[in-house]
């Protein structure tokens, strides 16, 4: 999570023992059901911004709640140094619902955890020193995350040196491919559609100059869709939708509808590279984060929920360009709406009107992540609300 993310705010009361690492909205929430957050005096918000990109099945998903009750009664944890039917159905359902041939799975707990272990995999492959990036990207806190993370050097990185070189190519320059993907790099690491960056769509024409490029020199491809995937886009990953396969899938968030859980998914290519103990985890992987994930992916098919995405993310650009709002960007729900003052006064006017939404690391984009099972009802609430506010 990124504070740019969040409107500054004091919290509507005292919770002292916390670190005082994140800006917060000026709502403390107490429940919430399908789509709707209620605060601890029954005011009731419409949630557009799903906790980060997080709450694909909204709140209260019977189907999901019921999957992880049953696996709690049955087996809350054990280790990957057991086998468990669980974990295998789990990513089994996530290979077939994905559908590239990325066939084998490796579970792990976030996202920037998912993100470390596939560059570890690109640099154990490969034995080359530097990763090119994409400027304006976001891929995690931790060491290797956040050092393939645009700006973390300069803001919070922390740590004395990034553990190999990276350079940082321009958004949809296929002109500058060439020039950061070389002989010497291990990998490139992207985000199809960017999150925090706004809801950024870096096109098919841009990913599928990647593609050929790392094929010619040998470097692995990374898809970083821990908020752009899981139906996201209105497919299964952003990859299906722009028809370019990558040889490692990130993704976390809308894979365990809050509960924490995170895969990486590889090619042949790749999964022929693994010994025991190439890669480990304690948590990943374990029964009730399974539960979730066969939940979610059950949930997102039978439900329809990806033609339910995409036809309401085509309501909303189509609905929502009204008040301060002049244009749109992104993949499903992943929506950037462009405002013609700071987005960050239009989320506070939203918030006033009882909608929640999320700002962005661009000054003027309104980021929506709403969840799947968003109505029609619930975008003209959102248009009613826009169009109330002064442009």
């Amino acid at each position: 999570m990124n504070s740019a993310a969040l409107a500054v705010s004091a919290p509507t009361t005292p919770h002292e023992v916390l670190a005082r690492v994140f800006a917060q909205y000026p709502l403390e929430v107490a429940s919430a059901q399908g789509v709707w957050l209620v605060s601890r005096t029954g005011r009731s918000v419409l949630d557009l911004y799903g906790g980060h990109a997080v709450a694909a099945l909204g709140y209260g998903h019977p189907g999901w709640t019921q999957a992880l009750t049953a696996q709690a009664r049955s087996c809350q944890f054990q280790s990957n140094a057991v086998a468990m039917d669980v974990r295998t159905r789990a990513a089994q359902r996530l290979v077939r619902f994905t559908g590239l041939g990325l066939d084998t799975v490796f579970f792990v707990n976030s996202g920037a955890e998912a993100n470390e272990n596939a560059l570890r995999m690109a640099f154990r492959m490969t034995g080359r020193t530097h990763v090119a990036a994409v400027e304006h990207a976001f891929h995690g806190r931790t060491a290797a995350a956040a050092a393939v993370t645009w700006g973390a050097k300069e803001k919070w990185y922390g740590f004395p040196r990034t553990p190999f070189d990276v350079s940082f190519m321009a958004r949809r320059d296929a002109d500058a491919i060439a020039r950061h993907v070389t002989e010497k790099t291990a990998a490139v690491i992207v985000e199809p559609v960017q999150g925090l960056a706004g809801a950024f769509d870096l096109g098919a024409p841009f990913l599928e100059a990647l593609r050929e490029r790392c094929r010619q020199t040998g470097a692995l491809l990374i898809f970083d869709e821990v908020q752009c995937g899981v139906g996201r886009s209105g497919h299964p990953f952003a990859a299906n939708l722009y028809g370019v396969t990558p040889d490692m899938i990130t993704t976390a968030k809308a894979l365990g509808n809050g509960f924490p859980c995170a895969a990486l998914m590889m090619s042949e290519r790749v999964a022929q590279a693994l010994a025991i103990d190439a890669l480990g985890t304690t948590f990943g992987g374990g029964p009730l984060a399974c539960a979730a994930i066969e939940a979610v992916i059950e949930a997102i098919e039978s439900e329809k929920l990806l033609e339910n995405v995409r036809r309401i993310a085509a309501r909303i650009r189509e609905r929502c360009i009204v008040g301060p709002v002049t244009g749109h960007q992104g993949a499903g729900l992943l929506i950037g709406l462009t405002t013609s003052r700071p987005a960050r006064e239009v989320q506070a006017e939203l918030l006033q009107r009882d909608i929640l939404t999320g700002t962005s690391a661009d000054a003027r984009v309104l980021r929506l992540l709403a969840p799947f099972i968003l109505e029609e009802q619930h975008v003209e609430l959102l248009r009613a609300a826009l169009a109330a506010i002064p442009a």
